[in-house]
């Protein structure tokens, strides 16, 4: 790694009267009347919060989920004026490619936990050494410890030249990069930057969609129709990216003031309640603790605000983009990234999974990225 002096050493490390806070507040929890069924249909039902609440007392272990983070080198440095936290694990393969591993939303780089160990020693894990990966995994400014956010106007493409400058700040003149949701937007943004040396990009998802045009539908298989009633499911549940496109100060009030409030806003880690999210207590535990405890509710939702006020016009991504489809997630509507996407040179799709696979399914992600960038 750089010497650079502006790189500084970084540990996460709570205070005690930040956790002991927490237990006092969850001891306190108010719940609203609960909807006639508590049921999913009118959002984060009482019976889930009721189980969940209990074990983040009784069962979860922050000091566990720091040991876990700490396993791995983190640092800070300043670009742009905004400071910058990252996990920064260089290989010992040599000639180990570069890879940007970029969180979701409402995620962090808590989401990569799993995957650092076989990207950057494949062999200890089964694979060849030809696959290995040195990783880097940044919080996007705003979010976990790259805080407090500077100024307005962090757009996603504003992030995307951010971790370029990162990327070449730690001695990388050439690498690529994989998200999940707003992690796939950065990727997205860092292909239409396509900066020298840029490998590609690798995402969970392209969002693309139709432009009133009707014929566009002219290519699109029965896969693809599904695709479209599974966005028109999740519009009818995602009334977040509104809220936080246009108000998101006011919602992050309510969230901030209440660690249960923010573990009911994440409820997309549950697939809104429609059974089929693998992520675990733990796993969801661990993400909402690390927002209550960084106090970035506000900062990462107004993301959605600056990107809907941004006026930035649609642009084609020209960079080799591979995609994998997971079976629960957003689906990718093929005919529609690749009018807005020339170089689709990946496609894969899998059977178990959703918009957390790197938290659902390691193993899988970890394969189908090493399959891209082999490609390459």
């Amino acid at each position: 790694m750089s010497t650079n002096e502006s790189i500084r050493p970084f540990t996460v490390d709570i205070a005690q009267a930040d956790l002991d806070d927490l237990r006092a507040r969850l001891a306190r929890t108010r719940l609203p009347e609960p909807a006639p069924g508590d049921d999913w249909d009118y959002g984060t039902p009482n019976h889930y919060l009721r189980e969940m609440v209990d074990h983040w007392q009784n069962g979860f272990d922050w000091r566990e989920q720091e040991a876990r983070m700490n396993a791995f080198p983190h640092y800070l440095t300043d670009i742009d004026g905004q400071t910058v936290h990252f996990i920064h694990v260089p290989s010992k393969v040599e000639n180990a490619t570069p890879l940007l591993l970029i969180h979701s939303y409402p995620g962090s780089f808590v989401d990569f936990l799993d995957m650092i160990g076989p990207l950057t020693d494949p062999v200890a894990y089964g694979g060849s050494a030809e696959d290995a990966f040195s990783v880097v995994v940044p919080s996007i400014p705003g979010f976990g410890f790259s805080t407090p956010l500077n100024d307005r106007g962090w757009t996603m493409a504003r992030v995307a030249r951010t971790f370029d400058t990162l990327m070449r700040r730690l001695g990388y003149p050439s690498y690529g990069s994989h998200g999940s949701d707003a992690g796939a937007m950065v990727s997205r943004e860092l292909g239409l930057l396509n900066p020298e040396g840029f490998l590609g990009l690798h995402v969970l998802q392209l969002f693309s969609f139709p432009s009133g045009d009707p014929s566009e539908f002219e290519k699109f298989t029965p896969a693809d129709y599904a695709a479209l009633e599974h966005l028109q499911w999740f519009q009818s549940v995602g009334g977040y990216n509104q809220i936080n496109g246009t108000r998101p100060q006011t919602v992050a009030v309510g969230i901030s003031d209440s660690p249960v409030g923010q573990l009911a806003w994440n409820e997309l880690f549950n697939s809104f309640g429609n059974g089929t999210s693998l992520v675990t207590r733990d796993q969801i535990l661990t993400e909402v603790s690390l927002y209550w405890f960084t106090n970035t509710s506000a900062a990462a939702g107004r993301y959605h605000y600056e990107e809907a006020h941004s006026s930035a016009e649609p642009t084609q991504n020209h960079a080799r983009t591979g995609v994998a489809v997971f079976a629960d997630d957003f689906k990718t509507i093929r005919p529609l990234a690749e009018r807005d996407n020339t170089d689709i040179v990946h496609w894969s799709t899998f059977d178990k999974g959703g918009h957390y696979a790197s938290l659902e399914r390691p193993d899988e992600l970890t394969a189908d990225l090493r399959k891209f960038f082999r490609s390459l």
